[in-house]
């Protein structure tokens, strides 16, 4: 089975955590175990975390601030508490020229269908400042930099030209350079170079990317979305357009799944998960309120016989 875990900065950190801490206790499954972990930005940093043997309770007792396992306490020998990441400010970095933008825009207009109009538009915004040192020492601490001998996919997207780059399948440079990359959100963060080519957020091309997975040969996939939305009802709240249209690409991505005969299980947040999580994904004060959240939500739904009978391949025998 593969193990999607998508975009949402500190807040989705923390969802994850809550996640899959409640599916590890409840189905005996460990995600450690997936046979695929696809990470995109908030996603990439737990996605290492687990190949690196982070068990999932950990997570969510670092989230809360409380003591780890030794399993636990060996994996995060090196790393520390959680950091507090820089404030999103925008502007002061560098903006592209006339030369470049008309480049990018001529790339783009040679293979329409390559990039999504918001990862083009992405590559066009001026550049970040703030530094993703932290990022990258953070993984580098829990993880190291070589690639795991079980599959990780970490999600970026290629600053040129929009496209979508998906590091441990297409290509790998050190882990904590490709979960920092995944993680560079544009007009913020600097853009990561890596082999002569700048990379920004992957979460610009989807919250998830769980599409990434067709072809792969897994038949279930579950989905930890921090950024999208449980439900159909509508919310009056200004994270709406945002969470609706995150949920709209999952759903366009299930389909695809699903046609390659693929199931698929998505943990998203319920409108109370996502009143706690705030509309200040970066704030770090919301962090342990955020992954206890989450952590009953799911564990409310994974209590309903529909859930239990669509994760039935999950177990303590099972990966």
């Amino acid at each position: 089975m593969g193990l999607v875990l998508g975009a949402g900065g500190v807040a989705g950190g923390a969802f994850h955590a809550g996640v899959l801490a409640a599916l590890a206790e409840v189905t005996g499954w460990d995600p450690r175990r997936a046979e695929v972990v696809v990470g995109t930005s908030a996603g990439a940093i737990a996605a290492a975390s687990l190949r690196a043997g982070l068990p999932a309770a950990d997570m969510l007792a670092r989230a809360e601030g409380r003591p780890f396992s030794p399993e636990g306490q060996r994996v995060l020998a090196r790393a520390g508490p959680p950091g507090r990441p820089p404030p999103l400010r925008p502007g002061g970095g560098r903006v592209l020229t006339a030369g470049e933008v008309a480049a990018t825009l001529a790339r783009a207009a040679s293979r329409p269908l390559s990039a999504r109009p918001l990862a083009l538009l992405a590559g066009l915004l001026p550049e970040g400042t703030a530094e993703t040192a932290l990022i990258t020492q953070g993984v580098g601490a829990i993880a190291g930099d070589a690639w795991p001998e079980q599959p990780l996919w970490l999600c970026a997207v290629r600053q040129r030209d929009g496209r979508l780059v998906v590091f441990g399948r297409d290509v790998r440079p050190p882990v904590p350079l490709a979960a920092a990359a995944s993680c560079a959100i544009p007009g913020f963060f600097r853009p990561v170079e890596i082999d002569g080519e700048a990379y920004v957020d992957g979460g610009v091309h989807s919250p998830t990317n769980a599409d990434t997975l067709v072809g792969a040969g897994v038949d279930l996939v579950v989905v930890s979305s921090p950024m999208s939305i449980a439900g159909r009802g509508l919310r009056l709240a200004v994270d709406q357009p945002v969470r609706r249209w995150a949920r709209a690409l999952l759903d366009a991505e299930a389909v695809r799944l699903r046609r390659r005969g693929a199931t698929t299980v998505a943990f998203q947040p319920t409108a109370e998960d996502a009143a706690v999580m705030g509309v200040n994904a970066m704030d770090p004060s919301r962090r342990a309120a955020i992954a206890r959240q989450a952590y009953e939500s799911t564990r409310r739904r994974l209590a309903r016989h529909d859930a239990r009978e669509r994760l039935a391949r999950l177990g303590p025998a099972t990966g």
